[in-house]
């Protein structure tokens, strides 16, 4: 087949963004597979052999910011005249649109459940919700579109909930993991100094908490179950939020402070997944987070949510544990289970084997195919 020009759309990069990630390991297999690349984007990484067609329309707040890189970003697919386009962003302009945020509608429907009155009311009739769900409304009843990614069965399957049925392609295709820099390996190589660096005894057991957005990521339930945990139990936590403060004092309140170490936004964050002795992540609404990979790539037994993506894979006593994320007596079963070394070693075993091949050539392999069959030139 001739060399495809595909543009892929995302706002921005960050380095501890799970999308942004997910973007930039799928752009670096693609160019190795001889693909012709452009982001169209406010901000990204230099990646060698990707144009970065650099937008940055002026606004103020959230919903001009949305709006404005939508109008932008859809003019340049009009006059570029890409042979695909796929966006990451919710755009009616794109051929393949990659639900890597899951639903909205979901979302928000998780979300109402931590809510009083107030809070809900706000919700409904706040404008920035509208204008992505009308956003949200307008992808999937797009003309041009012809293909879906979802990273999780889940998001598939929300997908067919609000808006099926659909005209088009549903591809399920989960994210990548770098095998060899998540591995058991990180435990001989990053444990002892990692532990002395953040003074916890040796001794311990380690959870390990690794999310930005700590209210969505069900921070607040970790640290409630860590106070009914034995004293040995400590607890990292890697990322960051506005309300930093506010979770710092939770910990203080419940009597854990001394148990629980936040260190932050990590550029590399293998050397935590090195010092843990289990994952915990009772993620309100999920679609499917890296870390989750991340995690048991490193041989690590995961406890997460069932509006996380990974019950996809997770087997709850098999390869790791699932709770509501809401559930803290449930989390705290689930967390204690984790203090039998035994338990921990058969369940990071089966996690890590279960994902063993999930490289990004693999994912890469599966997109172009996608991209041959939507240009109509599937080798025969």
């Amino acid at each position: 087949m001739t060399t495809p020009r595909i543009a892929l759309i995302r706002q921005k990069y960050t380095s501890f963004g799970g999308a942004e990630r997910f973007a930039a390991a799928a752009l670096e297999a693609l160019v190795e597979s001889g693909a012709r690349l452009s982001v169209i984007t406010r901000h990204w990484r230099h990646q060698p052999g990707v144009e970065a067609v650099k937008i940055r329309p002026f606004y103020i707040g959230r919903l001009w910011r949305d709006h404005g890189f939508a109008k932008t970003a859809c003019a340049v697919v009009e006059t570029r005249g890409f042979d695909l386009v796929q966006s990451h962003e919710r755009l009616a302009c794109c051929d393949i649109y990659r639900a890597g945020d899951g639903v909205h509608r979901e979302w928000l429907r998780q979300r109402r459940r931590t809510m009083g009155v107030f809070g809900r009311l706000a919700q409904a009739f706040s404008p920035y919700h509208r204008h992505v769900r009308s956003a949200e409304q307008r992808v999937f009843a797009s003309p041009r579109l012809q293909a879906v990614i979802c990273n999780s069965e889940m998001v598939r399957d929300e997908i067919l909930k609000y808006f099926g049925p659909l005209d088009v392609r549903l591809e399920v295709i989960y994210n990548a993991v770098d095998l060899e820099r998540f591995s058991p390996l990180l435990r001989s190589r990053f444990r002892q100094a990692l532990l002395t660096r953040l003074t916890i005894p040796e001794r311990s057991l380690v959870y390990l908490f690794v999310g930005s957005g700590y209210a969505r990521k069900g921070l607040a339930q970790v640290l409630r179950a860590l106070k009914r945990l034995p004293l040995h139990c400590y607890l990292v936590v890697v990322g960051k939020d506005r309300h930093m403060r506010r979770y710092e004092r939770l910990a203080h309140r419940l009597g854990v402070a001394a148990r629980v170490r936040f260190v932050g936004a990590q550029e590399e964050t293998a050397p935590y997944y090195g010092a843990a002795d289990a994952f915990v992540l009772p993620t309100l609404y999920d679609p499917f987070p890296n870390v989750v990979l991340e995690a048991m790539a490193s041989g690590l037994p995961v406890v997460t949510s069932s509006k996380c993506g990974a019950v996809d894979l997770i087997r709850d006593g098999e390869n790791g544990y699932v709770c509501d994320a809401l559930d803290v007596d449930g989390l705290v079963w689930r967390m204690r289970e984790l203090l039998d070394h035994g338990i921990r070693e058969r369940l990071g075993y089966a996690s890590r084997k279960l994902v063993e091949g999930w490289t990004a050539e693999q994912m890469a392999e599966r997109l172009l195919g996608l991209y041959r069959d939507l240009l109509g030139e599937t080798d025969r």
